[in-house]
């Protein structure tokens, strides 16, 4: 049985919050040559190749009640589709902006909680919500003004990765974690490798080529930080509480944005600063109140 080890776990999410940022300025580099197409098939297809030894030396087993399956197939839709739109957003939004836009996703998830669920939400947690949501139409505004619609795929990726986080949250105690990207990886493939294949040459959100040396190697360390991102994430949740872990979530903002300015010397203008900081104590605040609920609850 895992006993708890806080400073394990925040150290693994700390990983986990320079990690993806990395992948995510990858991506924005490599989006600007490669297809997303492409860039989601070796980013999945790594997957697999990398958790194969640990599945192939793992005790647990890999088959899954039908019902499990069926949730593990949406839930691979649901990850192919925000990375997806998150990659795409890149070409269009800088790094820092992108990322704290699709931090929504919290006040997304108690919505859908309170709707969906039928969890209680209290007025102090909706009211942080509704501050959360105006801070991001802070982040968006500017952006908005910049390139038009594609500001808003964050907002997609928020919507798509709460319902994501959903679905997961009904399978997780079932399967183990790494055997649940392994088989979710092979799905992932498995549904992406014929639009690689068939997809005319024109159609430039899946259309492929053989790209150059450096860029092949970025698309290895792509699919290496995404899947030990996750890796790290999910390993971080079996040695600390969420409750701790959550609000270390938030790291991810400001590292996107080192890295963002490092690489591609972009930093949020006065307006979305603004609103990235009303996202972050908005955030910061609901997940106050949900340890404050969960110490008081019997």
């Amino acid at each position: 049985m895992t006993t708890d080890r806080p400073l394990l776990g925040i150290s693994l999410m700390l990983g986990f919050c320079v990690l993806a940022p990395l992948g995510d300025a990858i991506a924005k580099l490599l989006g600007e040559t490669i297809s997303i197409g492409m860039l989601l098939g070796v980013r999945f297809s790594l997957q697999v190749l990398l958790l194969a030894p640990l599945v192939l030396f793992a005790p647990q087993s890999l088959r899954m009640t039908r019902p499990i399956f069926k949730l593990t197939v949406i839930r691979t839709v649901l990850h192919i589709l925000g990375i997806g739109a998150m990659f795409l957003s890149l070409r269009f939004l800088p790094l820092a902006d992108a990322v704290a836009i699709a931090f929504v996703m919290p006040f997304i998830m108690l919505i859908l909680g309170k709707t969906v669920l039928n969890e209680t939400v209290g007025a102090h947690r909706m009211v942080a919500c509704g501050v959360g949501f105006i801070g991001t139409l802070l982040v968006i505004q500017p952006n908005f003004a910049n390139v038009g619609a594609p500001a808003l795929l964050p907002l997609f990726v928020a919507v798509d990765f709460a319902l994501f986080m959903l679905v997961t949250r009904k399978i997780a105690k079932q399967v183990d974690p790494v055997s649940l990207q392994f088989v979710s990886g092979i799905i992932a493939v498995t549904f992406l490798l014929p639009l690689l294949i068939l997809a005319p040459d024109d159609w430039a959100a899946t259309h492929t080529y053989w790209p150059p040396t450096t860029d092949i190697a970025l698309l290895f360390l792509l699919g290496a930080l995404g899947t030990m991102a996750h890796l790290l994430m999910t390993w971080s949740l079996r040695f600390a509480p969420s409750a701790t872990l959550a609000p270390m979530q938030y790291l991810e903002i400001p590292v996107a944005t080192l890295v963002g300015w490092a690489i591609f010397h972009d930093l949020p203008n006065g307006l979305a600063a603004l609103g990235i900081a009303i996202t972050i104590g908005a955030g910061l605040y609901v997940i106050r109140r949900e340890q404050i609920i969960a110490r008081t609850a019997p």
